[in-house]
């Protein structure tokens, strides 16, 4: 029988050799929002690894959308710029689509690095900003409150969103994620703890869901029929009273109904409240329910590690692709490690052919030796 991780998976026009996704992961490597050489490097190797998709880390849709000074960003023709000459790097050597998660960091913008702390940068320090938010809530009791948006702030967010889906489009980008998950700022609308409006975006489910919804629906009208849009969640805020899955049931059911390709099913990030069981494929049965109440492609993520693991969470159902991030940083050949256990193949470069190993004869797909 085929690997099940290495059956062909359509999202709209666009289809994935395997159902290996590279999960957007921040590099806090951008200057003032542009791509730098490291992300030249950092993308390129990670386009060479043989995996159905490679989606680019969050990418601000404006300056203060980023969620440290070092994000990328696309919101201007220097980070545009910037960006298209890595991506014409990276497409000049391998052939893998790429996706883009475009987001807006919120309150939780205006942050050192993570290995500089991570803490929030005070608004009136030379490299830090004001946040803004739905409500005037901190992420931690120490930070400073962000703005609440007000209706000329939420017009601006949302057509910084088109703006960046727009300017993907010009670089030819194959597919557009929303980031409404870990607490950034379409979660904050999403959940509760978080958004404690009085007007049509707060209160009720569907007024918390109206603000990224709208984002959503701008998004997908900007981006060419064909291209698939979609949103990364987090299923539950692991908090008490906080955002949960039978609300996230509710935003699926929403999303699909307006044209998203696939969920991306992740979990936590917006409460320093949050207690995450942590464990191998912890959030995986988040996936599963969405996929079996809503029918919705849906995208696995967290803890995904070792190929059998993989294969099981697609052969059983419980998802219809799995995204992994840490896994790959640490191994960014693991689609061929898990083609050569499951007995499957893998596009290499040819350049790599000759690393094939005697015992894995057709792992590399049209690999071709001579004789000298």
């Amino acid at each position: 029988m085929s690997a099940r991780l290495f059956e062909p998976l359509r999202l709209d026009d666009l289809e994935l050799e395997n159902r290996i996704i590279i999960a957007p992961m921040c590099q806090y490597s951008a200057l003032a929002g542009a791509a730098t050489d490291w992300h030249l490097m950092h993308l390129g190797q990670l386009a060479q690894s043989g995996a159905g998709l490679l989606t680019l880390e969050a990418t601000a849709v404006s300056p203060e959308a980023r969620i440290s000074p070092g994000d990328l960003g696309l919101y201007d023709d220097a980070t545009e710029r910037a960006l298209a000459r890595v991506l014409g790097a990276v497409r000049g050597t391998a052939p893998i689509p790429v996706a883009i998660q475009i987001n807006h960091a919120g309150r939780k913008a205006s942050s050192r690095a993570p290995w500089e702390g991570g803490a929030q940068i005070a608004p009136d320090a030379a490299d830090g900003w004001q946040t803004e938010a739905p409500s005037a809530i901190p992420h931690a009791e120490s930070e400073a409150p962000p703005h609440a948006l007000d209706a000329e702030g939420l017009r601006r967010v949302r057509e910084g969103f088109v703006a960046t889906a727009k300017r993907a489009m010009r670089l030819g980008i194959d597919a557009v994620e929303l980031h409404g998950a870990h607490g950034y700022l379409l979660h904050q609308f999403l959940s509760p703890l978080s958004n404690r409006r009085e007007d049509q975006y707060g209160g009720s489910l569907e007024n918390r869901m109206r603000f990224p919804l709208e984002c959503f629906e701008a998004v997908r009208e900007a981006v060419p029929a064909g291209k698939p849009v979609w949103m990364r969640v987090s299923a539950t805020d692991w908090v008490e009273e906080g955002w949960d899955l039978d609300q996230t049931l509710e935003l699926a059911r929403a999303l699909k109904s307006r044209g998203a390709a696939a969920i991306h099913v992740s979990t936590g990030g917006l409460s320093t409240a949050q207690k995450i069981p942590v464990g191998p494929g912890y959030q995986v049965p988040f996936a599963d329910r969405i996929k079996a109440e809503t029918g919705l492609t849906t995208i696995a993520v967290g803890l995904i590690t070792e190929p059998q693991q993989a294969e099981a969470i697609l052969a059983e159902g419980k998802a219809d692709a799995v995204s992994l991030a840490r896994a790959m940083l640490y191994d960014p050949r693991w689609p061929w490690h898990a083609a050569a256990e499951l007995g499957a193949q893998v596009r290499a470069p040819k350049q790599y052919w000759r690393s094939q190993p005697h015992q894995y004869k057709d792992l590399f797909k049209s690999a071709a030796f001579g004789q000298r």
